[in-house]
């Protein structure tokens, strides 16, 4: 994936709401870690959207995510899946939920493209 367009609104709720008074690098993956773990519904179905070294999963591959693990040592965001009878954490970078018709929660899918666009750009 590169770079996503600027989003201005996007970019105002970022740094509004989940990052006003990070002043460092720690202070704002604990800002992320809140928001997104206060916004996303777990659980949810996933797609997997790009291959990761960290991760075994591949591309379009279809996850169950039940929930926030942590931080990486690098702050990135991870996620609990079940995936092939085991449980293990993936970094939410490389997942997008999908919704059978009719099925959608629009406060996931904005945290997570949210997360998507900071981690882009």
């Amino acid at each position: 994936m590169g770079k996503m367009a600027k989003n201005k609104e996007r970019e105002e709720r970022i740094y509004r709401d989940i990052i006003v008074d990070a002043y460092d690098e720690d202070e704002r993956a604990m800002g992320w870690y809140s928001y997104l773990e206060g916004k996303i519904a777990f659980p949810f179905k996933a797609r997997v959207i790009k291959n990761i070294k960290k991760s075994p999963l591949q591309k379009d591959e279809i996850v169950s995510v039940t929930g926030m693990t942590g931080l990486d040592e690098d702050n990135g965001m991870y996620v609990q899946i079940e995936w092939n009878g085991r449980e293990f954490g993936v970094p939410l970078e490389q997942l997008y939920p999908v919704y059978s018709k009719g099925e959608s929660d629009k406060d996931t899918i904005e945290a997570i493209e949210d997360w998507h666009y900071w981690k882009d750009s």
